[in-house]
């Protein structure tokens, strides 16, 4: 599988790196191509141009600001049916509220010929550059929002490739609710609070009757 990385940033380096680690062709690309060159040489992959990496990829990894997510989105050709993965938080770094809190919806309504999946949000570039983890024995989930099934597929083999389980959240629409659940974590984390301690296990949670049955 081709991964194709829109930004050279934090994210686009822990996530890019461990891929490339795990024998994926990934290209960065960026505006910058000194920086993009820097950091491909740094993980093991190639660089190009936003543009060459959307073309390359067989999926895409949308790993810029979230202010500027939309514009860059737009102003590059997109190919019809490339699964597009959304890591990105517009967070209020003053109060942890949202600026905007429908960055998924809003890149899908960008470029509708793409299957975006929400996923990679819910953590910092930190825990991603370490993985794989486990918490209690279990290997760390981490939702993925996404409408279509061959695109979920997809992520979920990603997912897996880091020693993380893929926990499937519902559709694209639910992706809003993943970008509350950061600015909810992130602000509990600045003040010094502890997220895991706030949702007991299914087991505590339903008893012996779990949730459908």
């Amino acid at each position: 599988m081709r991964i194709g990385i829109l930004g050279n940033g934090l994210m686009a380096e822990s996530l890019g790196g461990q891929w490339a680690r795990r024998g994926y062709d990934v290209m960065i690309g960026g505006r910058d191509p000194n920086r993009a060159g820097d950091l491909a040489q740094r993980i093991g992959a190639t660089a190009g141009t936003l543009q060459e990496a959307t073309t390359y990829g067989e999926v895409l990894l949308l790993a810029v600001p979230a202010e500027v997510a939309v514009d860059t989105l737009t102003a590059i050709d997109v190919p019809p049916g490339r699964t597009l993965i959304d890591c990105t938080n517009s967070v209020n770094q003053q109060d942890f509220s949202l600026d905007e809190p429908v960055m998924a919806e809003s890149i899908s309504r960008a470029v509708p010929q793409a299957h975006v999946v929400k996923a990679f949000n819910l953590a910092p570039d930190a825990v991603w550059r370490g993985a794989p983890h486990e918490f209690e024995g279990a290997p760390m989930g981490v939702p993925i929002c996404g409408d279509d099934p061959g695109a979920m597929s997809q992520v979920a083999v990603l997912v897996k490739d880091l020693g993380c389980e893929p926990v499937v959240a519902g559709g694209l629409a639910r992706a809003r609710l993943l970008e509350a659940t950061a600015a909810f974590v992130i602000g509990v984390w600045v003040a010094g609070g502890d997220v895991r301690a706030l949702f007991p296990p299914v087991a505590a949670a339903f008893g012996a009757v779990r949730p459908g049955e």
